[in-house]
């Protein structure tokens, strides 16, 4: 091997002998020896860009990071600026908040779907719009079972209720049974469930003096309602939903009642809505009620809910709605798809997480919705009374969910619903765990439909519970 010098440049090229005077090939291997210092230079700034990288990256997150809340900070700020700018009314400001509280269900009208047999169906088989503007309500027809008529026990029907006895001797045990609801014994609560030709029976409203007050105007309105949608908010616990997706015939022909106490009138003003001069808040018309029979609030509840052929006398169709919920389909539609169809006179929802009686009360128990000694004593007269553990009555589920109610008001769906509120008061306020006894024990009732969970949530918008309801107070201010 020899080398040789290039312009007298310093650097040594080693070539073979064959190839010392192919000049041109030198050259090239020149350029490529400069070019490698070029490249440890990249390479050693690529290194000290990747260190400092890895030293200093939580600094380089932060900083992005902190101007994006310094940027929200500052929208926040100008938020109250915006809704003065715009001179939003003090009754239209607590709408504007509350829409955006509950916008992603609040008037919708998608219907709701499952799959059967691999096809997705609409859970609730509506008549289509054109079909619903010329629906008309059936004529009404004899009582086809055993019992023909209710008789409702009042004050009037003392001496045959206690014989030759005092009130105060007959009722001496602590109990929430009143002057509203009667003072039901135990006796008469069986002879109750006899389902006769004319049945006999506590059903609230039992003295003039037992509370629940209407208004001679409003009881004049109730009177003309033939179908009637209700709903009622006592101690201001939940908002008015508007119902949506009803037809021009239904808005001819069926009642909206919404019924308030005072503190929930009060709860809404201050959210801005005002009862009109005509007693209507858009569709609803509301009806104020005083003097409540109850110091448990749910407990009022169950009236206007379980006693509306009470309420409207009148009335040859109901559906109850709970207020957290926004009716949003047809009334008359929702009775054709639900009771004529098949010839049902109650249609409730199913429960949808248990079948049992025992097993819901397990879970009104560790939910706290009622203690455990009431529930016991409720459950040890149901295992007194034979209720057997079978998840199924009359070939129907025997848990309901009981947020919406429709039913005809024939005798015999106004003798349950009577049954099912005594039971109510008699132990505790937990609707879903006296409805199984209630049907297992009047077993004449055989023409309900128990409609899945699915089509209660086409018939209404779930919104949840706003705020709790406040407890009644008395006339000298003292809590009750």
């Amino acid at each position: 091997m020899s080398s040789s010098m290039f312009n007298g440049n310093s650097i040594s090229i080693s070539v073979s002998d064959d190839d010392s005077d192919e000049v041109g090939k030198m050259k090239v291997r020149v350029r490529r020896k400069r070019k490698k210092p070029g490249l440890r230079i990249r390479n050693n700034s690529i290194g000290w860009i990747v260190r400092k990288l890895l030293k200093w990256w939580m600094v380089l997150l932060f900083l992005p990071a902190a101007g994006l809340l310094l940027f929200e900070a500052s929208s926040i700020g100008r938020k109250p600026a915006l809704v003065s700018d715009s001179q939003l009314s003090t009754q239209e400001k607590p709408n504007f908040h509350l829409e955006r509280k509950t916008n992603s269900n609040l008037n919708r009208l998608d219907p709701t779907t499952r799959v059967i047999g691999g096809v997705r169906q609409s859970c609730l088989k509506i008549l289509p719009p054109e079909e619903l503007q010329h629906l008309d309500i059936p004529a009404a027809e004899e009582p086809t079972n055993l019992v023909k008529k209710v008789v409702y026990i009042s004050q009037n029907d003392l001496p045959y209720l206690v014989g030759n006895s005092t009130l105060s001797e007959q009722h001496t045990e602590p109990s929430r049974f009143n002057m509203f609801t009667g003072y039901q014994t135990l006796d008469q609560r069986g002879k109750s469930f006899e389902a006769n030709k004319t049945a006999l029976v506590h059903c609230g409203f039992y003295s003039e003096s037992g509370g629940f007050k209407i208004s001679d105007e409003d009881r004049a309105y109730m009177q003309t309602c033939k179908v009637v949608v209700s709903t009622c908010a006592f101690g201001g616990g939940d908002d008015l939903y508007q119902p949506i997706g009803m037809s021009e015939t239904s808005l001819q022909k069926v009642c909206y009642v919404a019924f308030w106490d005072e503190i929930t009138r009060s709860t809404q003003e201050l959210q801005g809505n005002r009862i009109g001069e005509n007693h209507f808040i858009g569709l609803w018309r509301i009806v104020i009620i005083r003097d409540l029979p109850f110091t448990d609030q749910r407990l009022n509840g169950k009236i206007p809910k379980m006693l509306g052929h009470r309420l409207f006398p009148q009335a040859r169709y109901s559906i109850w709605i709970d207020s957290k919920s926004q009716f949003r389909r047809d009334p008359l539609g929702v009775l054709e798809a639900l009771l004529w169809r098949s010839n049902s006179v109650l249609a409730i929802s199913e429960h949808g997480a248990r079948s049992s009686v025992y097993d819901e009360a397990k879970a009104v128990v560790k939910k706290h919705k009622a203690t455990p000694e009431e529930v016991e004593v409720q459950l040890m007269q149901y295992r007194q009374d034979g209720l057997p553990e079978d998840k199924r009555f009359n070939g129907k589920k025997a848990l309901a969910e009981a947020s919406v109610i429709v039913r005809e008001h024939t005798p015999l769906s106004n003798l349950f619903m009577c049954l099912w509120f005594n039971e109510v008061v008699r132990f505790t306020s937990r609707d879903q765990l006296s409805f199984p006894y209630t049907l297992w024990r009047l077993k004449v009732l055989k023409n309900m439909n128990m409609f899945p969970v699915c089509t209660r949530k086409d018939l209404v918008n779930s919104m949840g519970h706003i705020r709790k309801a406040k407890p009644l107070i008395t006339s000298h201010g003292a809590l009750v």
